[in-house]
């Protein structure tokens, strides 16, 4: 167990909401098919923000006393604003002179960012080497979804969540129990984006092979693999953990899809009301995700100090995260 204290969280959906039925009549299809499909009904777009304002909108719903005396930025998303240089150092930048010389550095492991981010985190935290850290994901899906492609483009959207991450103090228990992470590389082509980096420069665009600078996803393979590993590791951290689902107050996964999520909790076994699902409001969004429903719960009182939860997601690689945590 690593000693660290998730001690305020913020979150933010821009204003620009793109709901079921414009996809419906985009595509030609029947009223309601796209939200049988994806199960959203509204996703919320970016009109001039970038990710950058999108993470400052999600630190303005943090109380100021909880944003003071910082000394470390973390941006965990599964994209970036730019190349160079990395997103963290570009929201201190827009943070003020008073963030000035905090270090900065980016994580992504795409879907899972924040909670890998958090794992990698706590072991700074216990260890002292930081002692307060903001923790942000800002993602932009709308920008880089392929509008041709029916099947993912209804399923995105826009978001960003933030959390402060601090040592538990001695006389609390919060923590994290057990983080299972795997990688199975025969999932790699599932979930990705070809262009853009040094395999297929920006420069070698071209009308021919604009998919290859877009989002792709088969969705079908993705869950056929992960659904391959996901019980085992899921009650392998339940175990690690010592719990069984009785001691769970709320599981709290990536919003996929509402299909998917649907399958996950019943191949889990997780009772009605134990599994947070919140995507017919927000869409995937990418790191965002779970964050942005960690926010949500804790917010609406689903979640209260000394709850054993767990955030379980699947993201490009293929990776699965499973984190077992006393909040």
């Amino acid at each position: 167990m690593t000693g660290i204290k998730i001690t305020s969280t913020g979150s933010f959906l821009p204003g620009k909401i793109v709901t079921d039925s414009i996809f419906d009549e985009r595509f030609n299809l029947k009223e309601g098919t796209t939200f049988k499909k994806s199960g959203v009904r509204i996703r919320h777009y970016v009109e001039n923000e970038s990710q950058v304002d999108l993470a400052l909108a999600a630190l303005i719903n943090i109380p100021e006393e909880s944003r003071r005396d910082i000394d470390l930025i973390v941006f965990a998303g599964g994209s970036s604003q730019q190349p160079i240089p990395c997103t963290a150092s570009l929201i201190q930048k827009a943070l003020g002179h008073e963030y000035n010389s905090i270090p900065c550095f980016d994580i992504c492991s795409t879907c899972l960012s924040f909670v890998t981010a958090l794992d990698t985190l706590s072991y700074m935290i216990d260890a002292g080497r930081y002692r307060k850290v903001l923790l942000v994901s800002s993602d932009i899906a709308s920008k880089g979804i392929n509008t041709r492609d029916f099947n993912s483009s209804i399923l995105f959207g826009d978001a960003a969540a933030a959390a402060i991450l601090e040592k538990t103090p001695e006389n609390e228990s919060s923590g994290i129990l057990t983080y299972n992470f795997k990688t199975f590389g025969e999932g790699a082509d599932c979930a990705r984006v070809r262009g853009g980096s040094t395999f297929m420069p920006f420069y070698m665009w071209n009308e021919d092979n604009i998919d290859d600078y877009l989002f792709h996803m088969d969705g079908l393979k993705l869950y056929e693999i992960s659904s391959k590993y996901i019980v085992k590791m899921f009650n392998d951290a339940l175990t690690d953990a010592g719990l069984t689902m009785d001691d769970i107050r709320l599981v709290i996964p990536h919003q996929a899809s509402l299909p998917a999520l649907k399958l996950i909790q019943k191949k889990l076994r997780i009772p009605e009301g134990k599994m947070l699902i919140n995507i017919e409001n927000q869409g995937n969004t990418i790191a965002s995700s779970i964050p942005l429903c960690l926010d949500y719960a804790a917010r609406n009182k689903l979640i209260e100090r000394g709850d054993r939860i767990v955030l379980l997601g699947t993201s490009a690689g293929l990776s699965i995260g499973v984190m077992v945590l006393e909040y």
